[in-house]
């Protein structure tokens, strides 16, 4: 039966923040965090101020993709964020030792949350880009209770299982009158490099199609590329190059997410199902 899901008002942003952006996946595996800093990068190519709260505390894996280290210090009460690329960056990854598995309820997550975005000294910034962990738990609920988010930006693969919970991702940002942004297709399609014959590996287009029955914008697609795969594990994401094919494609989505924010707010339906 369904039941309509009651969310407290959003507290206001950290000072100086313009835009907040949620960067979700229906399920794991998909490249989220992938999307997110490369797309966050080709941001950063086109001008714009930006900090990275690592809100997948379960996988925090952006100081990785990013090529950031070092001790984290306190100035006037305040954390100070690390900066690589160009970016302001807050990651529970700074703070744990490698391998150290959160165990954590959801209590713990709203505690860290609230100190990765309300204890740290972001400064003025364009756009905070939240980098959320899989699936609709806990850390997107505190998150619309704790901030007014100016949207989400959807990642998912081409195949039916991904988009299954792709919707169910979309149904509860709208349940949380967060505006969905659009729909990005990663892992979309691979070029075998000796024939240069494009393999659909996860078949392609379910995104597009997914965006289009489901009224929201898309966003582009990313293809499979070894490429972003060696530029995470060094520590220099290939968003980062916008004369690159691949730079050039996360700078398209960039530029799509930046004219979707402020789109307006979606209708929120009372029989959407409880999530």
């Amino acid at each position: 039966m369904a039941q309509a899901m009651n969310v407290d008002a959003p507290g206001s942003s950290p000072e100086g923040i313009r835009e907040s952006i949620a960067v979700a996946s229906g399920k794991g595996g998909v490249g989220k965090s992938t999307v997110g800093v490369n797309r966050w990068v080709g941001s950063r190519k086109m001008g714009r101020r930006g900090g990275l709260p690592d809100a997948d505390v379960y996988g925090p894996n952006v100081p990785i993709m990013l090529g950031a280290s070092g001790d984290l210090v306190t100035v006037d009460g305040a954390i100070s964020p690390l900066e690589a690329h160009g970016i302001k960056l807050m990651s529970l990854g700074f703070m744990l030792e490698e391998g150290t598995p959160v165990i954590w309820r959801g209590p713990m997550i709203a505690g860290a949350l609230k100190q990765m975005l309300n204890d740290v000294a972001w400064g003025e910034l364009d756009y905070l880009v939240l980098d959320l962990p899989p699936g609709t738990g806990d850390a997107s609920l505190t998150l619309a209770q704790m901030m007014p988010l100016s949207g989400a930006v959807i990642v998912s693969t081409p195949q039916e299982v991904a988009l299954q919970d792709v919707k169910r991702s979309i149904a509860m940002f709208e349940r949380l009158s967060v505006p969905v942004l659009g729909l990005v297709e990663n892992m979309s399609y691979y070029v075998h490099q000796p024939t240069g014959d494009r393999v659909e590996i996860f078949g392609h287009g379910g995104a597009r199609k997914a965006a289009d029955d489901l009224g929201i914008k898309f966003l582009g697609e990313v293809p499979l590329d070894p490429a972003i795969r060696e530029g995470g594990d060094k520590g220099s994401p290939v968003g980062a190059d916008a004369a690159s094919t691949l730079g050039a494609a996360f700078a398209e989505i960039a530029g799509r997410v930046e004219e979707s924010v402020g789109a307006g707010e979606p209708e929120v339906e009372d029989d959407l199902p409880m999530l």
